[in-house]
């Protein structure tokens, strides 16, 4: 899997929030521009942070989604997430005096509105915690793991992301502001093919404070001339995706993603919800960007104000350099990105559920949970004992080592398979979620011995709900392994299954998410 790919998947259920909230930071946008809402009322700042808060507060959400693809503690993750945007914290990047922790200087960077930080943090973490869960004693893991964890991964994410992005973000913006001193175009260029793979790995913040000092001592900034023809060409990229795509789901995502980035340069949810995961579209951006912005820059361009890139951010770029040059950069910026997108893209088809071959109904993006079905402590898959479970051939998911032998529903749906032994169960959940739990390795052999069925086939059964009841002293008295397995057997037709739970397990504890 390709670095893009890690990073885009725990973005995924995050895109339909990021999306909306676009749209709402857009019709604002609107409101403003046409001065029909007072931008100092209560209304306009309980209605900006509305829209401002997800796309702030981001790495808390990615440390959710991340924690579920890199099967760590969620809780803690989202601990980590929140340090990063802790207010203190975020005051600290502003400080005058050096930042240091145990007297160890630390860079500081904003950390709002990233996203590879936090999806490293956690990647991180999710090492960190099987060693320590490995060698902690039983009696003290629970507590003791997330504390070594967080102390361990908050001061080492601030003193080596920070530090890495800072330093590279600083010569990146450095070079560039130079280049404008000779060659206009090519830093144009640069900028506007660049700049939004720089918003990618949080290397944008390094213009900032370049961008504001200029915009105070000289009143404008070149260096935001090229950024328009950048954010609107992926703009531009999306939307041909949303008019040329045949997959509802696609078109579903593009339409306001485009349009929130055309209106409010709020391009989060373009690049990871359609751009990024066709790639072409993005490379097509890009391209569209620097020559755009090649363009812009050669006239001249900037901004005489902070901005957001957007259509309604234009008349920002009237009084400093060739306005009609800006113009032509953007369109050529958008013209290119669409056509190139449009003629060239992936032709998607179809989406199954819009089809008789619909397998997996739900919301894309969409996450079910399924709960522990009995007390006990967790074994990965691959480690089961049984080569058919552990080549992950009938799907992914869990093995539990069992404590009881009262065996529950990790999920609510309908039982589809119930063995007459009384071993393994099929459930089928609302959004085509297809969950096997087997009780137990090879103890179909036992014919039933030990085990007391509590659901037959076509019930209709609630996560928690009796499935079984076994003798598990019987099944190992005759020899048999007690690991109980919680495997999705439609994992092939799923955006992806993830188990997030390690260590001891509680019944009906969340145990493996499954992104529809």
């Amino acid at each position: 899997m390709t670095g893009v790919q890690t990073c885009a998947l725990p973005i995924l259920p995050v895109l339909w929030p990021l999306a909306g909230a676009g749209l709402l930071k857009a019709f604002l946008s609107l409101l403003t521009n046409f001065n029909l809402i007072d931008t100092t009322g209560t209304t306009y700042t309980i209605l900006a942070a509305t829209a401002d808060a997800l796309f702030y507060f981001l790495p808390l959400f990615l440390a959710v989604t991340a924690s579920k693809r890199f099967k760590t503690n969620q809780f803690t993750s989202m601990a980590i997430g929140a340090a990063l945007v802790y207010p203190s914290i975020v005051a600290l990047v502003s400080a005058k005096d050096p930042v240091t922790f145990l007297g160890l200087p630390v860079v500081m960077m904003s950390y709002t509105s990233s996203v590879i930080p936090i999806i490293i943090a956690v990647w991180l973490q999710g090492y960190l915690e099987k060693f320590l869960n490995k060698y902690l004693p039983s009696a003290v893991r629970n507590f003791t793991t997330p504390l070594l964890v967080m102390l361990i991964m908050v001061p080492l994410t601030l003193m080596t992301v920070g530090p890495i992005t800072t330093y590279a973000a600083r010569g990146i913006s450095s070079g560039v502001n130079a280049l404008f001193g000779f060659a206009p175009w090519l830093a144009g260029a640069i900028m506007g093919g660049f700049w939004q793979v720089f918003v990618l790995f949080g290397l944008h913040w390094g213009f900032v404070p370049i961008m504001v000092n200029d915009l105070s001592t000289q009143g404008y900034s070149l260096l935001s001339g090229p950024l328009l023809a950048a954010v609107l060409a992926q703009a531009a990229a999306t939307l041909a995706v949303f008019l040329r795509s045949k997959s509802f789901k696609r078109r579903e995502v593009a339409g306001p993603s485009a349009f929130s980035g055309f209106l409010a340069g709020v391009t989060e949810p373009a690049i990871y919800g359609v751009n990024l995961p066709l790639k072409l579209p993005f490379y097509f951006g890009i391209a569209g960007g620097a020559i755009g912005g090649a363009i812009a820059s050669a006239g001249g361009s900037a901004a005489n104000a902070f901005v957001f890139p957007s259509l309604l951010a234009l008349p920002a770029y009237m009084k400093i350099g060739n306005f009609t040059l800006q113009l032509i950069g953007t369109a050529v910026a958008i013209g290119l990105a669409f056509g190139l997108t449009f003629v060239f893209g992936p032709r998607e088809t179809a989406d199954a559920d819009e089809t008789e071959t619909d397998a997996v109904a739900g919301v894309p993006g969409g996450v079910v949970e399924l709960a522990a079905p009995v007390a006990g402590e967790v074994v990965a898959m691959t480690d089961v004992k049984d080569k058919v479970f552990a080549s992950e051939a009938m799907g992914k998911g869990l093995a539990i080592v069992p404590d009881s032998g009262t065996i529950v529903s990790p999920v609510d749906g309908t039982v589809v398979v119930a063995f007459k032994t009384g071993h393994a169960f099929g459930i089928k959940t609302a959004d085509g979620v297809e969950v096997l739990v087997h009780i137990g390795l090879d103890t179909v052999n036992l014919k039933g011995d030990g085990f007391t069925a509590n659901v037959v086939k076509g019930q209709e059964v609630k996560k928690g709900d009796v499935l079984a009841v076994v003798d598990l002293a019987k099944v190992v008295s005759a020899g048999y392994d007690t690991t109980t397995i919680v495997v999705v057997t439609n994992t092939a037709k799923l955006a992806d299954v993830a188990p997030t739970a390690s260590g001891h397990v509680t019944a009906g504890q969340p145990i493996v998410s499954v992104i529809l």
